[in-house]
């Protein structure tokens, strides 16, 4: 299972930045897909997820109506379309995929790819 995130950097307040996480390993269309987030010095929290069937919940609520996830399941790749940053939003990002395999569920992350609001 490999997840690969990009789409990370600088950018400032009020900017915006699309994540992309590309998939692999696994049957793409039957995992949930998640974004979490780790600031510094903080723990990792759930920014937002997406079922297999595509349905979108559990955004966090310091980034509804800010960020929107999706995903193409044609491409095994999920996004995160992040806009109207705020200083607050920087962290680490990962990708979490969450599926079953051999009966048991099963989760993996990505490496994470560094997201930076500044001025």
């Amino acid at each position: 299972v490999q997840l690969v995130e990009s789409g990370g950097g600088l950018v400032q307040p009020g900017g915006s930045l699309r994540l992309s996480c590309a998939a692999s390993g696994f049957t793409f269309r039957q995992a949930v897909m998640s974004w979490y987030r780790q600031a510094p010095g903080k723990g990792r929290e759930l920014v937002a997820g997406s079922s297999s069937a595509g349905a979108i919940g559990n955004y966090a609520d310091s980034v509804k109506d800010r960020f929107t996830i999706s995903r193409d399941n044609a491409k095994n790749t999920v996004y995160l379309q992040m806009s109207s940053l705020k200083p607050e939003d920087t962290a680490v990002y990962y990708c979490n995929a969450q599926f079953s395999r051999w009966g048991r569920s099963v989760e993996y992350w990505g490496q994470g790819t560094q997201v930076t609001v500044s001025s």
